[in-house]
């Protein structure tokens, strides 16, 4: 292979396009947002929206916006932890909107701020970058474009709930990485779709 080399000028216009969506993405969701966060107010105690330190575009921590989708209490015990399918720490409301992704509609502001794109590799938090990077040969190489709303691990491939699912998962966002286009992109957001719409539910 001759490695993992991307055009400046393809990632600027990711870029462009990014911030162009995202905007538009945002002003169509505000209503169905408004419906989810009246949702997870009524559902649980605790605030609408959940902030978390994911590692981002060359290893720049940031802080990725979803609505609340589990306990306040989830990790008061054990610390952090791998989500999973059936996770039982997810409320009520927080299964429906996981499943089709409505958790993840505030992070329209994550892509319009630059921190994020809508195709790439999804952004893992700091205990488990610095974990993988330690036993996964180029995991860092995630970190070398904008990790997006969406990816193409994430449409083929379930829930990673430990290191060998990253590293499984890691193989798709590499051949992203390899393949990275703007049809591969619009390929990744038409299978999201479809994926979200399915019976398959989002993963």
């Amino acid at each position: 292979s001759d490695g993992f080399r991307r055009s400046r000028l393809m990632l600027e216009i990711k870029r462009t396009l990014g911030l162009a969506f995202g905007l538009i993405g945002l002003v169509l969701s505000a209503p169905l947002m408004g419906l989810v966060a009246v949702a997870v107010k009524l559902d649980s105690r605790g605030p609408i929206l959940y902030r978390q330190t994911r590692v981002g575009y060359h290893g720049r921590h940031f802080e990725v916006l979803k609505f609340r989708s589990m306990r306040t209490d989830a990790e008061k015990l054990n610390g952090a932890q791998w989500a999973s399918e059936r996770d039982p720490r997810v409320t009520r409301v927080g299964r429906i909107i996981r499943r089709f992704r409505l958790d993840e509609l505030p992070q329209f502001t994550n892509v319009i701020r630059g921190e994020m794109s809508f195709v790439g590799p999804r952004p893992e938090r700091p205990v488990f970058v610095e974990e993988l990077n330690k036993i996964i040969p180029y995991y860092d190489e995630r970190h070398s474009v904008r990790p997006g709303l969406t990816g193409w691990a994430q449409t083929q491939f379930p829930y990673g709930a430990n290191v060998e699912d990253a590293r499984s998962k890691l193989e798709y966002d590499l051949f992203y990485l390899k393949h990275l286009s703007l049809l591969f992109d619009i390929a990744i957001v038409l299978d999201t779709v479809k994926t979200v719409l399915g019976t398959k539910g989002a993963r």
